[in-house]
């Protein structure tokens, strides 16, 4: 009987780490090194999904996959663990935080497992050793700043400390830009971007107020421009960067027509 892929997977991880007769880029990473790695390729997971393109999905998922199995490798090196621990641990931690499925406990509408889900993740870090501290543990800072500040504000919100409505929140778009403005008039570079963060820390509440992604809001926004100006750069004669601003503005709105 043939291996599975997986085992394929992992002896070729195996021997690309070999430190006689494997690849001397793989031979010198390590966790710093391939992290950024992970995170890249869990984006261009994210770019598949959104583009609808499923064959793209299904390569990217191995990639990201070839991630986990790296670090895996790294660890099993170093005697830390290994890739079937890591699948073990996985298991038995969907098991755990899943009771009204696999246990006796039940979980109403989706709102009840997000309590529960919590509170068992709060007992797991009482396990570890982690003490509550803070109601916004559990948070990691290495998320992409956009998801990190929903993730901040819902954690709050958790406790109460939220705006019952979207409405409040629009009008505190309109006092953080006011006060952008006037760190534009006294022209303090410190101070301007201390409030640009906090417009665009407002405007992360706002989306979460109307139950929208910003960070797959802001993506459309781009692909948008980015559309409308390919557009643009096809539609004139000469480049771009040979027109006068009212040229250019005639073209981004012909350009805006078309799209």
């Amino acid at each position: 009987m043939s291996d599975s892929p997986i085992t394929q997977l992992l002896a070729i991880m195996a021997r690309l780490r070999d430190p006689e007769t494997g690849c001397p880029w793989d031979i010198k990473q390590d966790f710093d090194s391939i992290a950024p790695y992970t995170i890249e390729e869990a984006f261009e997971v994210a770019e598949a999904i959104a583009q609808r393109d499923y064959p793209e999905l299904k390569e990217e998922l191995g990639d990201l996959l070839l991630q986990v199995v790296f670090h895996s490798q790294i660890a099993r090196e170093q005697g830390l663990f290994d890739f079937t621990e890591v699948v073990q641990v996985l298991c038995d931690k969907m098991v755990r935080r899943h009771p009204h499925v696999f246990g006796e406990s039940d979980a109403a509408d989706e709102q009840a497992v997000k309590v529960n889900w919590e509170q068992i993740k709060q007992q797991e870090r009482a396990r570890k050793g982690k003490t509550h501290q803070s109601a916004l543990d559990g948070v990691p800072a290495g998320l992409p700043a956009l998801q990190r500040a929903s993730k901040v504000q819902k954690k709050a919100a958790r406790v109460g400390f939220d705006w019952p409505e979207a409405d409040p929140v629009r009008e505190q778009v309109n006092l953080e830009l006011a006060e952008l403005d006037e760190a534009l008039h006294n022209g303090h570079q410190a101070d301007i971007e201390d409030e640009l963060g906090d417009v665009i820390f407002t405007l992360v509440n706002l989306s979460r107020h109307l139950k929208i992604d910003p960070e797959q809001a802001l993506r459309k926004a781009t692909a948008k421009f980015e559309t409308r100006f390919r557009q643009m750069e096809q539609d004139q004669p000469s480049p771009l960067d040979t027109l006068d601003p009212a040229a250019l503005e005639a073209a981004w709105q012909q350009a805006k027509r078309r799209t």
